[in-house]
């Protein structure tokens, strides 16, 4: 290389190296970070609770990415969660793919006290009634704000309602169950807290309904539609 590096080219009758020293300001300088595309698409975790939203459900990541911008891509049924750390691409989770309503919370990407075992404060009376009720109603609360829930002062002041009717432990594990499986639609509450009382608190396996269940009725009552009816019936 260097015999060739500096002996002259035949066309321009200059050295490789003395030509080297005008093109090095026309060559673009190599990108600081890794060409991310293969990554996937971007996301930013959220703040408060480190989780990112894909196809309208929520995952969690790691704590320590709070803020922080991540990418994002599907493997299969599998969620791929990267992000460059040092400069360098690390896999930093993964999720199976749930569907809307079923948040994919995993409690080791939290520290003790980050997740679980925080009680929301209340900042007015309202609020103050509500969480009173147990803890089932802060993890309620806990959920709803961070699905962005619309008018959650008129769901709690339904559910303090319901529980000086019906009895304040009834309502609690109610609300726990509504945020467990993301139920936060108008007469959610009461639903479950019929379906419990009609069990008489009998302990169930939680059911949420899938992308694939509908509540569309059959086609049977249409089978004999437009054939011909045979005379001898009349």
């Amino acid at each position: 290389m260097a015999e060739v590096n500096a002996r002259p080219h035949r066309e321009t009758r200059r050295t490789p190296l003395e030509m080297l020293a005008e093109e090095r300001f026309r060559l673009h300088p190599i990108p600081a970070q890794p060409y991310t595309a293969a990554f996937g698409t971007t996301r930013r975790v959220h703040d408060k609770d480190a989780t990112i939203r894909v196809d309208q459900v929520r995952y969690s990541v790691p704590h320590r990415h709070a803020g922080q911008q991540v990418f994002v891509r599907w493997h299969g049924d599998d969620l791929i969660v990267t992000a460059l750390i040092d400069s360098a691409p690390v896999e930093i989770a993964r999720h199976h793919r749930s569907s809307p309503g079923s948040p994919v919370i995993l409690d080791e990407h939290y520290p003790p006290s980050a997740r679980g075992q925080r009680t929301p404060r209340p900042v007015n009376a309202a609020e103050e009634a509500f969480l009173a009720i147990g803890p089932g109603a802060a993890a309620w609360l806990e959920e709803a704000a961070a699905e962005g829930v619309r008018s959650i002062v008129s769901k709690m002041a339904e559910a303090v309602a319901l529980a000086k009717l019906r009895g304040a432990a009834a309502v609690d594990r109610a609300l726990s169950t509504a945020a467990t499986a993301g139920r936060f639609t108008e007469g959610d509450l009461r639903s479950i807290l019929d379906h419990q009382t009609v069990r008489d608190g009998a302990t169930t396996s939680l059911t949420c309904a899938g992308e694939k269940h509908s509540l569309q009725p059959g086609t049977g009552g249409w089978t004999g539609f437009g054939q011909q009816l045979d005379p001898r019936s009349h």
